[in-house]
């Protein structure tokens, strides 16, 4: 699968996130060429500021894979992930992340500060961005319009 089919997956999932009225992001964790977790933002669902996507398909690629180091694996996300979030890719060993949109609010990946490639971590993201990004910043779009319409 090539790397916009992989986001499509994500997308997906920002869907599924948009549908029950949470920030529309979606992800996905790839291994070996195939997808091992799934998620999207939960944040207003569960009531936890934790429930980003990109945490929640960690936490199922590690259950999945029965270890915390996900090495070898790479995410794909429809927006740039925050500083929680990409703290969470170098604490896991994901070995690349796939972004579709920047976050010039609050992305730690290159936007607003750069987590994965300014500081001397003990593990190094990979990081490519752009992928789909036309359909990732319009799902978001589209969301913010619709939130302020029905204000």
């Amino acid at each position: 699968m090539d790397k916009e089919l992989y986001m499509k997956e994500a997308l997906k999932e920002a869907q599924k996130a948009y549908k029950e009225l949470e920030i529309p992001v979606g992800c996905i964790i790839v291994k070996d060429g195939k997808i091992i977790a799934r998620a999207h933002n939960q944040k207003e669902k569960k009531k936890d500021t934790t429930k980003h996507a990109e945490i929640i398909a960690i936490q199922k690629a590690s259950k999945k894979l029965k270890a915390w180091r996900l090495e070898n694996c790479e995410m794909y996300v429809t927006l740039e992930p925050c500083s929680m979030c990409a703290g969470a890719l170098i604490q896991s060993r994901i070995k690349k992340v796939y972004i579709g949109t920047m976050d010039e609010k609050t992305g730690s990946c290159g936007s607003v500060l750069n987590l994965l490639e300014d500081y001397k971590f003990n593990h190094h993201v990979e990081c490519e961005t752009g992928i789909l990004e036309e359909e990732c910043k319009k799902i978001l779009k589209d969301f913010f319009a619709e939130l302020r319409k029905n204000k």
